[in-house]
Parts: structure tokens; C-alpha cells; sequence
């Protein structure tokens, strides 16, 4: 949609305007400001405290269906039914405030209840990669010194052999195992909470008693970092919640813009609900979807993985009103030929992040669902996902931006060079953000979360510049790093496992563009003078360390020294020339 089409007199108010508006006194968006770690930093004046009271409020919403999965059904009242008996168990077990417990499961019911029953115990949940290989799971137990890990069955296959390089690992819970376990460290989760459809038939108890406030730990997601090792980053609660009124916000201001007043919400109005398609171990997924929905009492259908047949009889199914994730999921959404054969007509909303889109997906979006709000935005982990969000209007005429940043956070577009110096509006920078939702820092890693934050800024390694009116355009990846699918692939990572293949002498990873996935990895790769090895037995190598999405999908064969510059830099420009004839890969 150009400028043109958009309606006339639009828009009715200026960002700035609507933001004073939503952040004033008496508006549940209002603004306040404190000192957080000794930085003065704008906060949600009426944010939910903790996780902890977020699962507390969470039961006013009694009898109506939380958790979609499979031919499980699970009400609000049946999962603080679990949340409380296993937050009981972990008691016993002697978990406290401060305790790591580790979350390693697909999307299903039992992975929420984990999360929160540990939460509301003030432990700070360490949710990791499902995708993992056994190696790269170890390395997450061990790091973040987790006491506790609570994984599926297919997890604990990957993780039995690794159990015993674990030593701060005291008990595992295991869900969904038809065999029984010997181990004596092994527990199967249903032992103590049951399967999700007799939740609702658990005792009504209380939540154990715990003391937690805003700035506490509150989890550890591991985000891939340009060692080569993956880094958690710890939030808080406070910076957990911020999601919250992030999308609060963030839908409010689409009506002030247009001359509306936004809708106040109704607890006894239709159930909101949403199509999970992302893994709750990303931030999007639990930060910004999951959490929300809980407090809001929405409805959350998840997927076993991405489908689109499947994802299609469940928006039919279930009436569905959002969905999204990823810009991989909308055009699929888009452009499979079995769409019409669905009725998709209750689908309201897709929205999507994590990795690059194209313009005309929001275009394409209005074509095929004439009466959904498509939408995009922006954040990291290490910001607890949303910093930016771009919707309606705004996102139909700035369709290459991931959009401004929320009224407690600021972004500002530095010299790549120094770090300090400010440069003026519409200039291609290095991109900064501060708000309360920024990490407290790396675990365990003071010298990374030294370079990363500073006075209470994040320093993102992204490329970007921000317009007149803080519209953000994010141009490129400062970082040696590729997004395909939305799963941040860091390039020195997938090189030092061919680095480790006997025969390579030189190797680098490039991004080669996917239409859907956005970009997937490939390798140019030197093999040492008389070596041999083919492209299978080196991708085979790869997939052997490293979960399957970061294997390249194509590796070729450089005949001498890859080119470098005067730094001695890889002139990775140059090298995914070789790939612009190849057929992209599917899938």
C-alpha cells in the first residue's frame, strides 16, 4: 500500500502525540520513572510486579481454555492446579530463589507449567534450545549450574549419556517417556502433576510462599554470540513483564493515529486467540506471546511443529484470531494452494519478527486476508524482545521498518567507530537501546556483558537508522551473524566445527537468500594440501555438533587462500557470489 491509498487524514495524531497520551496519568500504559542498577529509567507504572503475580491474576479467568495441544484441553483454573503442585515439588526438593532450573522441551502444556512453577519460586528459569544437539545441551546444564532440568522424552534421549558430565544437576523430571526409568535422578514429571487433561482434578492449593520483586533474576535465554559459545542472557521480571504493556501499547496507539479511541478491554467480551507457531525457548515465543496471553486470558493453540495443512485446520478448528512468528510463517499463510480449501475468516492479526521480511509480504497479507492487521517489530534477547512495533497503518506505509520504540524505551543511532557519538536523523549507524526490559547482563560473563551494555544501554551490533519520526530501518547485521527462520545462526560457530574436520584448512560461512526462511547458511571451504572430503561428509560433520538448522545447506570447494582484505578480514561478500546462480534450497 503506498501513501496514496492510505486513508485520508491520516494520521490523526503524530507518534509523539499518541505516546503522551497512552504514557499519561491515570492510563494503564502510564509512564513513570526510577532508578534501576543506578541508571534513571522509565517504567510501566502499572506493570505486574513478577511472573509469580502474573500466575496469581492468571486465575480469574477460571474455566476458559489456556492451552491448546493436540486433543489436550487445559483450563486457566487446571494450570495453576499444576503450576501449584509442581512449584510444591520443587520446594521439597529444596529449590530456592536463585536456583537455576532448566525447561528443555518442545511446545506442549508441561513446558508452561515448568516455567512458572519454578518462576513463581523466584528460581530463574533456564529455558533451552529443543533443537539442541546432547553436547549443546551440556554445555547449557553446566554453565548456567542448573540445579534442576525438567525435559520430554525425546530430550532426555539426547541428554542421558551427557547426565553424568552434569554435576550441579541434582534432579531431572522427564514428561511423556513410555518406559520406565532406572536412573536414580530421574522422575517422570506425570508422577507428580499427572497428564494435562486430569490437571483440572489436582488439589486446590496455594502457590508455596515466595519473596520476589521487580529486579529479581527471573530467567536465563542462551543466545548464540560471535565466541562461538552461546551466552545467557539473565532478566529480570520487571524486564520479563514489559511485554505486557509493550503490546498493550502497541495496539492502542494504532487507534489513536488513525482518530480512534482504543477499545477498552472486556473480561467478558469473546476469547482472544492465538496460533503458537514459535518455540517458547525464544523470547518472542515466551516473553512476547506466551506470557501476555496468560495474563490477558487468552487462548494459546500450539503446533507440534510448522505446518502449514496443520496450522490451517486449527485456525478453522479453533477460531483463531492471531497468528504469525516469523516472516517464513506468513508466507506460507499467504501462498500455499490449500488455503481456500480452510475457513480462515476469524484471523484478525499476523505479525512477525525475529528475522527479515520483504515489503511486500504486508501487501500480499491485506490481498489474502482482507480484514487482518498485519504487523512487525523488533527486539533481542538480550532486550526481553520487544523494543519496536510497526502495525496498520503505519506498517502498511513504512513496510521496510520495524517501527518505534515503546514510550520507557529509547533508541538512539551511534558511530560504529567510538560507541558515543550521536549521529543525526536518517544516518546509518550502530543501533542502541535502553528501557527496563534490558538484561541485567551475560551469566557467568562479565567481560561480554561489559562490551554489550553500557549505562544501562544495549549496544545490538545492529546496522540501522531511525527517521523523523523514530521510525527504525534496520539495514544490516554488524555482527558475523545470519537469521534464518528466525533462529540467529552466528557464522564463527558453524566455521570452528568445520575448522575442526581434519581436512579443512580455511572455511567461512555466508548467508545465501531464501525467499521464505529469509536466509539460510552456506560454506566456501579450503581443504589442507593432498586432503580430500566431499560436501556430504562435511555437512555430515556439521550436523553430527550442531543442531540441524545451522548445517550449511551447500558447501563449495575454494582452490587457495579464501580472500581476505588488509586486516585479514574474509571477504564474505565476495564469496557468496558463488551462490547466486545456485538454486535456492527448499525447506
Amino acid at each position: 500500500m503506498s501513501e496514496a491509498q492510505l486513508p485520508a487524514g491520516w494520521p490523526a495524531m503524530s507518534i509523539a502525540q499518541a505516546h503522551a497520551i497512552l504514557s499519561g496519568p491515570g492510563m494503564p500504559t502510564e509512564v513513570d520513572e526510577i532508578e534501576i542498577r543506578g541508571v534513571r529509567t522509565r517504567i510501566w507504572k502499572n506493570l505486574p510486579p513478577t511472573l509469580r503475580a502474573i500466575v496469581e491474576a492468571s486465575r480469574v479467568h477460571g474455566d476458559k481454555v489456556f492451552l491448546v495441544h493436540e486433543d489436550e484441553r487445559v483450563s486457566f483454573e487446571a494450570f495453576h492446579r499444576a503450576v501449584a503442585a509442581f512449584a510444591a515439588e520443587l520446594a521439597a526438593q529444596g529449590v530456592v530463589k536463585g536456583d537455576r532450573v532448566a525447561v528443555i522441551m518442545r511446545n506442549i502444556p508441561e513446558w508452561v507449567v515448568a516455567f512458572y512453577a519454578a518462576a513463581s519460586l523466584g528460581a530463574v528459569v533456564t529455558p533451552l534450545n529443543a533443537w539442541w544437539t546432547g553436547p549443546e545441551l551440556e554445555y547449557g546444564l553446566t554453565d548456567s549450574g542448573s540445579k534442576i532440568a525438567v525435559m520430554d522424552a525425546e530430550r532426555y534421549e539426547r541428554m542421558a549419556e551427557h547426565l553424568p558430565n552434569c554435576p550441579d544437576l541434582a534432579r531431572v523430571y522427564v514428561c511423556r517417556e513410555r518406559d520406565e526409568i532406572a536412573h536414580p535422578r530421574v522422575t517422570k514429571l506425570e508422577a507428580v502433576i499427572g497428564d494435562p487433561n486430569a490437571w483440572k482434578d489436582l488439589p486446590d492449593r496455594p502457590l508455596p510462599p515466595a519473596q520476589i520483586g521487580p529486579e529479581d533474576d527471573a530467567t536465563i535465554f542462551y543466545t548464540s554470540g560471535t565466541t562461538g559459545k552461546p551466552k545467557g542472557a539473565l532478566a529480570t521480571h520487571r524486564g520479563v513483564n514489559c511485554n505486557i504493556m509493550a503490546a498493550t501499547c502497541g495496539g492502542a496507539r494504532a487507534f489513536l493515529r488513525r482518530g480512534e479511541t482504543p477499545p477498552t478491554p472486556d473480561p467478558d467480551g469473546p476469547q482472544r486467540s492465538s496460533l503458537l507457531s514459535v518455540p517458547f525457548f525464544h523470547a518472542t515465543g515466551c516473553f512476547a506471546v506466551l506470557n501476555p496471553s496468560l495474563f490477558g486470558g487468552a487462548k494459546l493453540v500450539m503446533m507440534r511443529k510448522w505446518d502449514a495443512i496443520r496450522a490451517f485446520e486449527l485456525i478453522e478448528r479453533e477460531r483463531v484470531q492471531s497468528a504469525g512468528g516469523v516472516p517464513t510463517i506468513a508466507w506460507q499463510l499467504i501462498e500455499h494452494p490449500a488455503r481456500a480449501n480452510y475457513d480462515l475468516s476469524s484471523l484478525e492479526s499476523v505479525s512477525y519478527g525475529g528475522a527479515p521480511s520483504a515489503p511486500e509480504l504486508v501487501r500480499k497479507l491485506k490481498e489474502v486476508f482482507p480484514k487482518s492487521i498485519s504487523g512487525q517489530g523488533w527486539g533481542m534477547t538480550e532486550t526481553c524482545a520487544t523494543v519496536t512495533s510497526n502495525a496498520a497503518e503505519d506498517y502498511a506505509n513504512r513496510p521496510d521498518s520495524c517501527g518505534v520504540a515503546v514510550p520507557v524505551s529509547e533508541l538512539q543511532i551511534r558511530d560504529p567507530a567510538d560507541g558515543v557519538t550521536l549521529l543525526a536523523t536518517g544516518v546509518v549507524g550502530e543501533l542502541w537501546s535502553n528501557g527496563p526490559q534490558n538484561m541485567k547482563g551475560y551469566w557467568n560473563k562479565p567481560e561480554a556483558t561489559a562490551q554489550t551494555l553500557v549505562d544501562g544501554w544495549v549496544r545490538t551490533g545492529d546496522l540501522a537508522r531511525v527517521d523523523e519520526e523514530g521510525f527504525c530501518f534496520i539495514i544490516d547485521r554488524a555482527k558475523d551473524m545470519l537469521i534464518r527462520g528466525g533462529e540467529n545462526i552466528y557464522c564463527i560457530e558453524v566455521e570452528n566445527c568445520l575448522y575442526d574436520h581434519p581436512a579443512v584448512m580455511d572455511a567461512a560461512v555466508v548467508g545465501i537468500p531464501h525467499r521464505i526462511l529469509g536466509e539460510e547458511p552456506a560454506a566456501v571451504v579450503t581443504l589442507k594440501p593432498g586432503a580430500h572430503a566431499t560436501e556430504a561428509e562435511l555437512r555430515a560433520h556439521v550436523a553430527e555438533r550442531l543442531a540441524a538448522y545451522k548445517v550449511p545447506v551447500a558447501v563449495k570447494f575454494w582452490h587457495e587462500v579464501l580472500p581476505r582484505n588488509a586486516n585479514g578480514k574474509i571477504l564474505k561478500n565476495e564469496l557468496k557470489k558463488l551462490f547466486e546462480e545456485a538454486p535456492t534450497a527448499t525447506a
